[in-house]
Parts: structure tokens; C-alpha cells; sequence
């Protein structure tokens, strides 16, 4: 073996696992593996995950806080149109320079697959440009997926259309809309039936904002769970935020959900923007507007969490950290439940990748040897502690690693640890 983690534990819980990576991949995953790697490291029942995957994110207006000015109100439609003031003012330097130091960020907390929504309603595509760029640049290292994104809405935006249909044609490379935002409910459903018949003729995926207010009148997910059943896109398609389903009735969700879940449309939720930027219109009680991931879970919906922004005109905290999403989204869901602390941690991994559709993610035999060795026995650990991230690899090859943080209390009453004991010729 190249090389040898020992004594690891899983995300399903299995413990006391060796982990053999040779060429790239996963060779073996299995207790007490008799081989022998070029390098070893005893993790000493650390948890070893696959990498994290943000299925929702703006890397188009990440790290632009403060331009051209902060958002006074912190809602969503002053930040939709501070970015409105904000792009006249763009350049490519500016957008790929943001977008990377982001990458780096990312990266470095083990955040290797990233979906990016960019907006396609500026003429000249400049944002679009620079993260295919950015793309080009991290392939070797992080997988970045882009989602044609007409942020001021497909029908209501004059040649959103037009720029959307470029956007593709130069190499991105899935198809986004956001009903919500159209004149009309009407409109809004009309530009569902448009993306949709064009993904199907392209045979490209769809990720729709969809439904991100607090109006429980609002049906788009309705829509797009069944233009994806009559376009043949089930599996492919992506109905982001949801927030509505949060003041939906009771009844109506109850026939909702099972369309869904027929129609395969997976539901992302953002936790930490759903809960900032939901419910402003609220006295008291306050809504906590995020979409219903309990019950869509247990309708067999595939759920997955999102950063979504990060310092930007939305959002001005953030930190690439996807574990800091897992950990707003099990309180916002009153997920502190063992299985559901799980599914959190499922919806920031292997839900996200399912999403994306990444066939190579997981620890599995066989599969392309990423993973993240974090600082934590288990994973609810992991999201309690928002813990460090000791090795981050790729393809077998390591891309980041951190010393391990002190003075943590953990589970088993240790208040300290000793640090990962490396053997002889192993990584230093």
C-alpha cells in the first residue's frame, strides 16, 4: 500500500478500521488489514470521513461583504438588490481572485465538492467567465459544479433567457431558475416548464431555487416535482431552500411530499441563510423558516445542506465551514435525536453527493481515495465540536493538514489529546 490509516473509525459507526489507499484509491477498508504502506499513520480511532460536499452556494458574490455598501435591512430582497448595484462594478480579476481565496478555505476544511449558482442575468457574462476559470484552476483538487442561476428571475429579467442558453453553451453545467422571483405565480410556473424542457434536451440537471419565502401559498415545488415526472428528469432535478414548505398546511404538505418523493426531486436546505434571512416579516412568534428535512427524509426525499453565502450581500458571516452548516441545521430541525445528528451529518457528505451525482465519493473499495481525518471519535463529535480537520486528501494525496486543537471536551471525559502518533516513514 502507498499508504495505511489504522485503527479509524466510520460515519456509520463501524470502528477500528484500517484503510488502505494504493494508486489513488481505496484499496481496503476493512478491520486489521495485513499489508504493509509505504507510510502508515495510527488515528487512533479518529474519525474518518468522506469529504464534504455543499451541494448550494454563491461563489460568484462570495467574500464581497461591504460592496458597494452593507445590507441594511439583512433581507433577502435588499440583498438581491445590493448585488443588482454590485455588478455593473465587477471584474474578472476580482471574481476568480475572490472565488479562489474561498477555494483555499474550503479546501482546507475539507470541503471537496461544491455546487455554485452564478448569475446569468448580466450581458456580459463576467461572472460566469471567471468561475469557469476558477474551475479550470481546481479541478486538480476540488470538484466545482456550476449552475446557470438567473438571479433576477428568467421571464422578468429581459435577456435572461438568451444569457442563460450562452452560459451553457461555454461549459456550465447545470440549469437553475428561481420562480418565486418572476411577476406572477403564473410566470413563475411557466419559466419551471421552460428550464425543464430544456434540461431535458440538453440532458443536463436541474437546481431551482424554489419557493425561498415565507408565503405558505407558494406551490412551485409542486410545479417542479411534476414538470420533472413529465420531462423524464427524475433523479436529476434539485428544488433548493423550500422555506414556504416551513408555513405550509399541514394537509397540503401531507399530498406534497409524496409527489417529491415520486418525482425524485432532492430538496436542499441552507440553515444558516434559511434561518437568518426567513421570518423578518414576523412579530411573535418568529418563524424559523427552514423546510420541513424531518419529514422529507422520511418521505424517502433525498436532503442535503448548503452553505449557501458567505460573506456577501446576504450573508455576512460564514466560513466555508460545512460542519458549522450540519450544526445549524440539527438545531433548526430539532435533529439532536442519534439518527438524526446522523442524517445532518449525511446531508453535508454523502447527500450532497448524491445530488451532484458523484459516482466515485464514499469510502468504498475502489472508489478515488478522498477523506477527512477529523478530530473527533464519532460524528456527533464531529458537528458538536465543529472539529478540526487533520488530514484533508484527494486522490491519496494530501492537500491540507492541521495540528490537533487542545482542551476540548470529549465524549469519553479526555480533556485534552495527545496528538495522532505517526510511525516510522510516515507523512511529517
Amino acid at each position: 500500500m502507498d499508504l495505511i490509516l489504522r485503527h479509524a473509525c466510520l460515519p456509520d459507526g463501524r470502528r477500528d478500521i484500517d484503510i488502505g489507499i494504493r494508486d489513488g484509491r481505496f484499496a481496503a477498508i476493512r478491520p486489521a488489514l495485513d499489508a504493509t504502506g509505504a507510510e502508515e499513520i495510527d488515528v487512533a480511532g479518529r474519525l474518518v470521513s468522506p469529504p464534504f460536499v455543499d451541494a448550494h452556494f454563491h461563489m460568484d458574490a462570495t467574500l464581497s461583504l461591504g460592496l458597494p455598501r452593507l445590507n441594511a435591512s439583512g433581507t433577502l430582497l435588499e440583498g438581491i438588490a445590493l448585488w443588482g448595484e454590485l455588478k455593473p462594478r465587477l471584474t474578472i480579476d476580482a471574481l476568480v481572485a475572490r472565488a479562489m481565496a474561498y477555494c483555499d478555505m474550503a479546501v482546507a476544511q475539507g470541503l471537496l465538492a461544491i455546487r455554485s449558482h452564478v448569475d446569468v442575468c448580466d450581458d456580459r457574462l463576467l461572472a460566469v467567465d471567471a468561475l469557469l476559470e476558477v474551475k479550470r484552476r481546481v479541478a486538480p483538487y476540488l470538484h466545482l459544479e456550476l449552475v446557470a442561476f438567473p438571479q433576477d428571475g428568467l421571464l422578468r429579467s429581459a435577456n435572461a433567457k438568451a444569457n442563460l442558453v450562452r452560459a451553457l453553451d461555454r461549459g456550465v453545467d447545470v440549469i437553475g431558475g428561481i420562480p418565486h422571483f418572476e411577476r406572477t405565480m403564473a410566470d413563475g410556473a411557466a419559466s419551471i416548464r421552460w428550464l425543464c424542457e430544456l434540461a431535458a434536451e440538453r440532458g443536463l440537471r436541474v437546481d431551482m431555487h424554489c419557493d425561498e419565502s415565507d408565503d405558505p401559498m407558494s406551490r412551485h415545488i409542486e410545479t417542479l416535482a411534476a414538470e420533472t415526472l413529465r420531462t423524464g428528469l427524475q433523479g436529476r432535478v434539485a428544488g433548493s431552500h423550500l422555506t414556504s414548505m416551513h408555513s405550509m398546511d399541514n394537509y397540503y404538505v401531507s399530498k406534497l411530499l409524496p409527489l417529491i418523493a415520486e418525482a425524485g426531486v432532492h430538496a436542499i436546505a441552507n440553515p444558516l441563510i434559511n434561518i437568518t434571512l426567513q421570518g423578518r416579516h414576523d412579530t411573535y412568534p418568529k418563524r424559523r423558516g427552514m423546510t420541513r428535512v424531518p419529514e422529507l427524509l422520511d418521505a424517502g426525499v433525498n436532503v442535503a445542506f448548503g452553505h449557501d453565502c458567505a460573506m456577501d450581500p446576504w450573508y455576512g458571516m460564514g466560513s466555508g465551514d460545512m460542519l458549522e452548516v450540519a450544526h445549524m441545521g440539527l438545531h433548526v430541525a430539532q435533529m439532536t435525536s442519534t439518527a438524526g445528528v446522523a442524517r445532518c451529518f449525511d446531508a453535508v457528505t454523502a447527500g450532497g453527493a448524491r445530488v451532484l451525482g458523484l459516482d466515485e465519493y464514499g469510502l468504498v473499495e475502489g472508489r478515488r481515495a478522498d477523506l477527512v481525518l477529523l478530530q473527533a471519535g464519532d460524528v456527533h463529535e464531529a458537528i458538536r465540536l465543529r472539529a478540526g480537520r487533520l488530514l484533508v486528501m484527494r486522490e491519496g494525496r494530501v492537500l491540507a493538514r492541521s495540528p490537533e486543537r487542545r482542551a476540548a471536551l470529549f465524549l469519553d471525559g479526555r480533556p485534552e489529546t495527545a496528538g495522532l502518533e505517526f510511525r516510522p516513514g510516515s507523512i511529517t
